[in-house]
């Protein structure tokens, strides 16, 4: 009966699932327990709860109950209603025999009925039991949320601790003076580690000095009396210590940069104590730089006013106040001067070597004890270049230094002010009384150079110093040029020439003088250069044109012109492909005048035959202006062509050789004076070929073909 009843429960509560195979879950069931409010928890003991709850895990009917979550007392109420179904359906049984199985079960029933008792009580019971876990529960879930809060408060006020606690410590830490750092400011010696504690100090005091609520401070009534005795030693020890460095800066044979990059500079730390002057002794610090500044002032400008002076005694004097394009000279004395070493002098008007001093400028500068030593002398631009990279060199070190020890770029201004006083009295002492003025040019592109090196090494320091040279220089040039110029101008044609066609020294100067600006023009392009240049040409141009006048014979005015129109372009050519509208203009006259000495020179041997060619200039037979030529004409020309035109043409190859200094360009001269001879024998024979009768002259004309390898034999010389 009781398999049965069971079996019943189980199709009405369990269809849906297995309770064999249902989980006990307490806590999911807990939740949805109903629980009487006037339960209490001190009325409910759990002892045996857990061995309790084992014995029911294995019963069908408890864990189909708990499985689904059913509360007690309607699971009770829904077995009661089954049963009065059970009982209504049992009692409308028909009467074919339903009744009597009925009545049959009737002591099972009365059983299932007990056992159903029972197991209400026994639910009952649990009910009651779980009731107050679910009561249990919520006391500890509040509890919970009460430690929660709790939590939360403890929390915020250790994070508040911690604040107050970072911030006292670091205001302890601040104020606080170790002792350790009273030793090392007192008796310590000025080192990396004292520098670091100068660093905390300065800290302390800044502190001090910039936080307000410190006033009220009772700390630092203790503190700042402290500290104000510690700063005044510090300043103190840190005064003598780079007092006793400036000392060092005085001796003499001392290398100054040596002794700023290896003590002063080697160590950051060294660097600091003029910080910390600044900061807590402003008029120590003071003193400091007023010292510093007038030490290196002295030093520097007695190394400067040492150096010029030992400079001074290798200066090589290249030209005075006479030696100018214009002034009368004897060409002989002029020429070997021209071809003597530099230490003679010779470099007033050509470059030459003096050139390399631009391929050379960044060398270092000259040890005058060993230039001294081996007597030699250098012209001053080389004394000038080396005295600049001394003082570039000089600069730039200090500079360096002083924007890093004391991080005023003043301080080297002011230290300075003496040196460029000694070097500008030393160019006021020279650039005045300077009359070479390739020299001067050479200084200006130096200067130019100097500006190049300083700007690439992005330091200024010489920017203003440079620009006042460079505005200097260029002044005395042009006194200097103007002074070349009028010597040309106001020449004396009389006493400057001489009978002799060869190149005139005059010139030769002017070639010289013109190719070295020409050539240090080059990469500059100074406008105003050039048109110094082409004034200087003109009048160069009006004074050969006298000086050839001088000559009483027209052809030696021409090969006076053409020598030294020659020699001025071979001049121009050697400085380099950079002669420009000068050289053009000369090359253009030399053009001109070869053509007029051509003409002169084939006037002197075959004047009857060029007079006959030119006044036939028609080639035309049929042109009826002209009258008609004969043969009576004609033969006295060609025989004496004939006779003499090889010793003619003889003559004239030892006429070009003695009259030229340039046997290149006499050469060029001679093989233009025949191709011009040829053309008129040729116009002679066509003239021949004209003329009625004119075969019986064929015996005595020259064939165009002898007079053709004349002409290649005189070429072969070239």
């Amino acid at each position: 009966m009781v398999e049965v009843t069971s079996n019943k429960q189980g199709e009405s509560f369990g269809e849906t699932g297995d309770a064999h195979g249902a989980v006990f879950e307490l806590g999911a069931f807990v939740g949805d327990l109903a629980v009487e409010e006037d339960a209490s928890i001190d009325d409910i003991s759990l002892e045996g709860l857990e061995q309790e709850l084992e014995e029911c895990k294995t019963d069908d009917v408890v864990t189909n109950i708990l499985s689904k979550g059913t509360k007690l007392r309607e699971y009770t109420k829904g077995v009661e209603n089954n049963l009065r179904q059970v009982e209504l359906d049992s009692i409308q049984v028909s009467s074919k025999g339903k009744l009597k199985d009925y009545i049959n079960e009737s002591d099972n029933l009365v059983s299932l009925h007990d056992q159903i008792r029972d197991c209400d009580i026994i639910l009952s019971q649990m009910e009651t039991l779980l009731g107050g876990f679910q009561v249990e529960i919520g006391s500890i879930s509040s509890d919970i949320k009460i430690l929660q809060e709790k939590s939360m408060d403890m929390g915020l006020k250790l994070k508040n601790r911690k604040v107050a606690e970072s911030k006292l410590a670091k205001f302890v830490e601040d104020i606080i003076i170790p002792p350790r750092m009273i030793d090392i400011i007192v008796d310590g010696e000025v080192s990396e580690e004292y520098t670091k504690t100068l660093e905390s100090l300065s800290k302390k005091l800044k502190f001090v000095e910039v936080d307000p609520m410190l006033k009220t401070s009772k700390a630092l009534k203790d503190v700042q009396p402290e500290l104000e005795r510690l700063r005044q030693k510090a300043v103190s020890k840190v005064f003598e210590f780079i007092v006793q460095k400036l000392y060092a800066l005085r001796k003499p044979k001392t290398n100054i940069q040596i002794l700023q990059q290896s003590v002063l500079l080697k160590y950051k730390a060294y660097r600091y104590v003029i910080s910390f002057l600044k900061e807590h002794g402003k008029e120590v610090y003071t003193e400091v730089r007023a010292a510093y500044v007038d030490t290196m002032n002295k030093v520097l400008s007695a190394h400067f006013r040492a150096y010029i002076q030992a400079l001074e005694k290798l200066q090589l004097d290249i030209a005075t106040s006479s030696d100018l394009i214009g002034v009368e000279t004897g060409s002989t004395s002029l020429f070997s001067r021209g071809r003597e070493p530099l230490k003679n002098r010779s470099a007033v008007f050509a470059l030459g070597e003096r050139i390399s001093i631009l391929k050379e400028i960044d060398e270092p500068a000259l040890i005058p004890h060993i230039a001294e030593a081996s007597s030699r002398k250098y012209p001053y631009e080389v004394l000038f270049r080396s005295l600049h990279k001394l003082l570039m060199d000089s600069a730039c070190s200090e500079y360096l230094f002083c924007d890093d020890f004391f991080g005023e770029e003043s301080v080297f201004y002011e230290i300075f002010a003496g040196p460029f006083a000694v070097v500008d009295e030393h160019f006021n002492s020279i650039i005045p009384y300077s009359f070479d003025a390739i020299g001067l040019m050479l200084m200006i592109r130096t200067i130019h150079q100097h500006q190049l090196i300083m700007s690439r090494r992005r330091i200024p320091c010489l920017d203003s110093y440079l620009d006042k040279v460079n505005i200097a220089l260029w002044p005395r040039f042009k006194i200097v040029f103007d002074m070349h110029l009028s010597s040309l101008r106001n020449a004396n044609v009389k006493t400057l020439w001489e009978d002799d066609v060869h190149p005139h020294y005059v010139m030769r100067r002017y070639a010289e003088f013109t190719a070295s600006l020409i050539h240090l023009n080059f990469e500059y392009g100074d406008g105003q250069l050039e048109l110094n240049l082409e004034r200087l040409r003109i009048a160069v141009d009006d004074l050969l044109v006298k000086l050839a006048k001088m000559f009483r014979k027209p052809k030696l005015q021409t090969v006076f012109l053409i020598n030294n129109y020659d020699m001025t372009i071979s001049v121009l050519k050697e400085a380099g492909p950079e002669g420009g509208k000068i050289q053009l203009h000369f090359e253009e006259l030399l053009k001109n005048n070869t053509a007029i000495f051509v003409e002169e020179l084939l006037l002197e041997h075959f004047s009857n035959l060029i007079k006959f060619v030119k006044t036939r200039p028609s080639e035309d037979p049929n042109s009826g202006s002209e009258r008609p030529i004969t043969v009576p004409e004609v033969e006295p020309l060609v025989k004496d062509f004939s006779s003499r035109w090889k010793a003619a043409i003889e003559l004239m190859h030892n006429d070009v050789i003695t009259s030229f200094s340039n046997f290149l360009c006499g050469m060029e001269i001679l093989r233009a004076s025949l191709t011009q001879l040829l053309l008129y024998y040729t116009r002679l024979s066509d003239c021949i070929k004209r003329v009625v009768g004119g075969s019986s002259l064929n015996k005595d004309l020259v064939s165009i073909s002898s007079i053709m390898y004349e002409i290649k034999k005189y070429s072969r010389t070239f």
